[in-house]
């Protein structure tokens, strides 16, 4: 595994770990409270390596081995923690690859970073702060977070979370599915037909929404939101394959 580095970020220290290879260069974006030690983004550098392809990995602010609190966080920041280490460690063209909240984060970078050649969502999901949270919200959640600040939510994999205002207020600021999203490159979104966190509605509205000629959309059935099984990460390593080389 890469050795893990450290730039100063605004909101605390902000750890990722790069793979030095051929371009493009690979860029794993990890979900909502989840890090680039997970399973998907640690093999995908381990398989980077093995290709000689450059590979970059990173915490955003408030997850993982990052500085900062992750309830004082929100779309916003963590996109801007990504697009600072990108710039500080990227010089060339790069593939963004978004796990869930990830395909978020780099639908909002693909408009700042024009390097970008190509993009991959994983499960993306795209405003789900305002699309699953706030939709979900009956009124008397909804007033809370609006007027106590938070609202504590149950996970499926680790202890209850909050969703803050501040979360809600600034996804507001970041949709992505209200405005236009054009990516001429190639796209390609992975999404399992179990996902029991993002519908396959969402997928199906991101194919029609970005405007991209060289572009699928693959479900995988039975697989879930982790899209981890060895399957799966062997069909995200040919689409990369497959993206770097149309880039």
């Amino acid at each position: 595994m890469a050795e893990v580095s450290y730039i100063d970020g605004p909101r605390g220290r902000l750890a990722y770990a790069y793979t030095e290879g051929e371009l493009p260069c690979i860029v794993f974006l990890s979900g909502y409270r989840s890090d680039m030690d997970g399973t998907k983004a640690v093999h995908l550098e381990q398989w980077a390596e093995s290709q000689g392809r450059a590979f970059l990995r990173l915490d955003y602010s408030g997850h993982g081995r990052s500085g900062g609190v992750f309830e004082d966080g929100c779309i916003g920041d963590w996109a801007a923690d990504a697009a600072l280490v990108i710039k500080h460690v990227v010089n060339g063209p790069l593939i963004l690859v978004g796990s869930s909240m990830g395909g978020w984060i780099a639908s909002i970078l693909s408009k700042r970073l024009s390097q970008t050649v190509g993009f991959v969502g994983i499960a993306a999901a795209p405003d789900f702060t305002e699309e699953e949270f706030w939709a979900g919200f009956n009124e008397v959640e909804r007033r809370q977070v609006m007027e106590e600040g938070h609202l504590e939510m149950p996970s499926l994999y680790e202890d209850p979370y909050w969703v803050t205002k501040k979360l809600i207020e600034d996804g507001r600021e970041h949709l992505v599915l209200s405005t236009p999203l054009n990516m001429p490159w190639p796209v390609r979104l992975l999404q399992g037909t179990e996902d029991e966190a993002v519908a396959r509605g969402t997928a199906l509205k991101l194919l029609d929404h970005i405007k991209s000629d060289d572009m699928r959309l693959e479900f995988v059935k039975g697989a879930d939101h982790r899209f981890s099984s060895p399957d799966c990460l062997t069909l995200i390593e040919d689409t990369l394959t497959e993206v770097a080389k149309r880039a």
